[in-house]
């Protein structure tokens, strides 16, 4: 299949869920990445010459499903030209977009994003990226090929916080635990789908261990609510340089105006901003 406008480097390894549990590299003209998924393995690599995606899989999938698969976790149906024109509204965006163009928004299973981004807290890519891999190795289910699964939330509810802290999650271990057990048994993840963004935010934050930023993220790389503008350190330090002037901010007034200048896509700014962030893009 092609994949216009897409880069498989940038978006795989820019701080989304795929960046924590997923392989992924480059090669001369080409991009590889290959991740565990709800019924197997994908694996894929993408042609920068001529956009080509070409693909293999294990597990219960088939060609459809897998194509289908990757079409969702790797945003290949949002329209980036529209996306782009909405968000590129200043110099620095308009340079990040050219910087990281074609870096897409992915979409993970709802449990994937949140325990990635419970992992997240006060840490670094490298260190978040060992842990749920220790996790995948601890809790994790082996497919026919021996490869470690994501671990469902039931495994890790079921597992002493002393267990979990042996993957290194630290001071983590107790929020991992809770939310695994909540995800097991009485929150209905599914049901965000159908909730306006706010409501959506307002009922992960009612989770032991989920606050503003972590909520916004889960729903931005778990639910696709691209209204969700995810604020960690980078993103309020650069807001505030670039559009307040070098002035301090609370995260409710970066939140406004995020959603006065990108609307509907400040998601899709927020991924820009923080690549450009973490790459010093002027």
């Amino acid at each position: 299949m092609l994949a216009k406008d897409f880069s498989l480097w940038h978006t795989a390894s820019s701080g989304q869920p795929l960046t924590f549990y997923g392989m992924f590299g480059a090669r001369e003209d080409t991009e590889d990445a290959s991740y565990p998924a709800r019924h197997g393995w994908i694996s894929l690599s993408h042609s920068r010459k001529t956009g080509r995606i070409t693909y293999s899989f294990s597990g219960k999938y088939d060609s459809r499903s897998a194509r289908e698969e990757i079409c969702s976790r790797f945003g290949l149906r949002h329209d980036l030209d529209k996306i782009y024109e909405s968000i590129g509204t200043d110099g620095f965006m308009r340079n990040a977009i050219r910087s990281f163009r074609g870096m897409r928004i992915t979409k993970s299973e709802p449990w994937e994003a949140c325990l990635c981004f419970v992992v997240s807290q006060f840490n670094n890519i490298k260190r978040i990226r060992g842990i749920i891999l220790n996790l995948s190795e601890r809790f994790g289910e082996a497919d026919e090929m021996g490869c470690r699964m994501f671990p469902r939330p039931e495994r890790i509810s079921r597992a002493g916080l002393s267990d979990i802290r042996a993957c290194g999650t630290g001071f983590r271990d107790r929020y991992i635990k809770h939310v695994a057990e909540q995800f097991s048994h009485s929150f209905e993840p599914e049901r965000l789908y159908r909730m306006k963004y706010q409501d959506a935010k307002d009922s992960l934050m009612e989770l032991d261990g989920i606050g503003d930023k972590v909520a916004d993220c889960i729903l931005l790389f778990g639910y696709n609510k691209f209204e969700a503008f995810p604020i960690d350190v980078w993103i309020k330090r650069t807001m505030e340089r670039i559009y307040f002037n070098g002035k301090k901010r609370s995260i409710r007034q970066i939140h406004a105006l995020s959603t006065e200048l990108w609307g509907e896509y400040c998601g899709y700014a927020q991924q820009y901003l923080f690549e450009a962030a973490r790459s010093d893009v002027a």
